[in-house]
């Protein structure tokens, strides 16, 4: 028997190749409003978070509201740029292998619900996923209620759900709720990283998942 039911999934950087593209985003946002300059690894390393922890890091000196204030207002005047982000080349046939060996998968992301719903429509990912948590929905990652939110509406005890996703808040998210997780490495963060976070294992991509899967299952 599966010793995992439920599989739940980080979006970016885990199943998108998209850390380029929000680096970017975030860059630009930057310059128009004119906040302080910042480096693109010191945005990438915080892809993950919600909004508010991300400008609290990046912008410690200021009034984190009255930043928010301002790139809503950037948004609001520009709107949201159409992403060109696209799955990693295995995701979708490791979603399918998932799926037909009967596990539930669920996301929980630091996607806004706008951002998720555009993301799943634009690569035909929707009807793979039975829950969906996000940022905006939430107290964010690296905190556990998306994810105990996931487990209440499926239904699903901690130990029987694996979290799988590219940084050290996917992992602690898991650890706070009591599940297990894996880190991949296509990510934002690297390996060891992962592992010192307290991640199972580290797999290159999710196509290596199902093989993993499939090893935990088997009798000892």
């Amino acid at each position: 028997m599966k010793h995992y039911e439920l599989l739940v999934f980080d979006w970016d950087g885990t199943l998108m190749d998209s850390a380029g593209e929000i680096v970017s985003a975030m860059q630009q946002a930057i310059q128009v409003t004119g906040l302080p300059e910042r480096t693109p690894e010191q945005m990438r390393q915080l892809i993950g978070l919600g909004l508010d922890d991300v400008l609290a890091r990046l912008f410690p000196e200021l009034d984190t509201q009255r930043v928010r204030a301002k790139l809503e207002a950037y948004r609001a005047r520009y709107g949201m740029q159409r992403s060109t982000a696209v799955l990693f080349p295995p995701v979708m046939d490791a979603l399918e292998t998932l799926r037909d060996t009967g596990y539930v998968m669920a996301v929980a992301t630091g996607k806004s619900r706008r951002g998720l719903n555009a993301a799943m429509r634009d690569t035909g990912t929707r009807d793979f996923f039975a829950f969906t948590r996000c940022a905006d929905e939430s107290i964010p990652k690296p905190a556990p209620a998306m994810l105990e939110d996931i487990l209440l509406r499926s239904a699903t005890m901690p130990e029987q759900a694996l979290m799988i996703g590219d940084t050290e808040y996917d992992i602690a998210m898991a650890r706070a709720a009591g599940v297990d997780a894996l880190g991949v490495g296509c990510g934002v963060h690297d390996t060891a990283r992962l592992r010192r976070a307290g991640a199972l294992d580290v797999l290159d991509t999710v196509e290596a998942l199902p093989a993993w899967l499939a090893c935990e299952a088997r009798p000892a």
